[in-house]
């Protein structure tokens, strides 16, 4: 059987075409909203209370960007674990654009120093965020349900994709049971690596947004200081489970320790601090937080898991896993010699060498 060639079926084009599209109409939805909030004189989004806006047009500007650069990896590797991590990952997207709907109405309805939650606010500036929220609420509310229509539509294209897909993994490692069990946590290992990626850089840039202009406190330097640590964390993991270097794991294995205990630091600060500084962005954080804690456990988990499979013949698979070849034609069998007599005969599935003579039963 042939290998299909990269975007050379419906499946694959449409799962791409299906996220392009979502990605688009999505961040549409988010620039209006940020554009009708930006333009309200009574709003600076430089003030902690109205923050999750900045911060809801870079996070989604990011997860779509990312999103479509995993579906083509996910498909160029023809790898249907990541294509699930993507339906996972585009699921958890709906919960924050979900959440965002929320934030929003604190931010704009529930301004910093007076509450503007009552039917007639005697403050003017509380009829004019009412205005506004009404005004920006279709388009967060549409956000969602585009991002549910178009999971609907992915979790079709993989299932033709997982029949389309699941020879390959036997294609690399072969027929061994125990080899394609190991690939497995190999594979996954990889996806949870990609996805705690996203999940970090979401966190550090919301975190960036809200403490960026206190640069005299703890938070800042902590905060940039995270960044290299766990790009190197990514990195290094990757390429130690890649090509099964033991003392590169051991040091990423520490260092997932170390970015657990920071998530934990962070989620505890969200909800210790005083103040407005997460007063809007208090819920998406906190799950960015607790969704980053928990990626990292089970990556730590499965790294263990893929530690423990070092030295057992998998080395080849793993280094040679991008070489298959889209084009590989279907196996061909030599018909050389089917005219010669019986005992000539030649075989192709040993290179041509002659067949021993054969013992008739007449």
């Amino acid at each position: 059987m042939a290998i299909e060639p990269f975007l050379g079926t419906r499946a694959q084009q449409g799962f791409l075409g299906t996220v392009v599209i979502q990605g688009i109409a999505v961040l549409t939805m988010v620039v209006i909203t940020f554009a009708k909030v930006n333009d309200e004189p009574d709003i600076s989004l430089t003030e902690s209370n109205f923050r999750t806006i900045p911060c809801y047009l870079a996070l989604f500007a990011f997860a779509i960007i990312f999103e479509v650069l995993v579906t083509l990896d996910a498909l160029k590797r023809r790898n249907i674990i990541q294509l699930i991590g993507v339906l996972i990952f585009h699921a958890l997207c709906i919960l924050f654009a979900a959440l965002q709907i929320h934030q929003t109405h604190t931010a704009l309805v529930k301004a910093e120093g007076f509450d503007c939650q009552g039917a007639s606010p005697s403050q003017p500036i509380c009829s004019d965020l009412h205005t506004l929220y009404r005004n920006v609420l279709p388009f967060l509310v549409t956000s969602p349900c585009i991002l549910f229509a178009s999971l609907l539509l992915l979790i079709n294209f993989t299932r033709m994709l997982y029949v389309e897909f699941g020879w390959v993994v036997f294609y690399i490692v072969g027929a061994n049971r125990q080899a394609k069990t190991m690939y497995q946590f190999y594979q996954v290992l990889n996806v949870l690596l990609i996805f705690d990626l996203f999940t970090f850089v979401g966190t550090t840039m919301q975190l960036l947004i809200l403490v960026l202009t206190d640069t005299n406190g703890a938070e800042y330097p902590l905060t940039i200081i995270a960044i290299p640590v766990v790009l190197i964390l990514i990195i290094g993991c990757i390429v130690a489970a890649k090509y099964e270097i033991k003392w590169l794991m051991t040091i990423s294995l520490i260092l997932m320790c170390g970015a657990m205990a920071y998530f934990l630091y962070k989620l505890v600060r969200l909800f210790t601090q005083n103040g407005f500084t997460y007063v809007s962005t208090r819920a998406t954080l906190a799950v960015f937080l607790i969704v980053s804690f928990l990626m990292n456990f089970a990556t730590f988990a499965v790294g263990l898991r893929c530690f423990a499979d070092f030295d057992k013949d998998l080395k080849k698979a793993k280094t040679s896993e991008n070489r298959v070849d889209a084009k590989r034609p279907a196996t061909v069998y030599s018909t050389a010699g089917l005219e010669e007599p019986m005992g000539d005969r030649s075989s192709s599935y040993m290179g041509g060498t002659e067949l021993a003579p054969r013992i008739s039963i007449e």
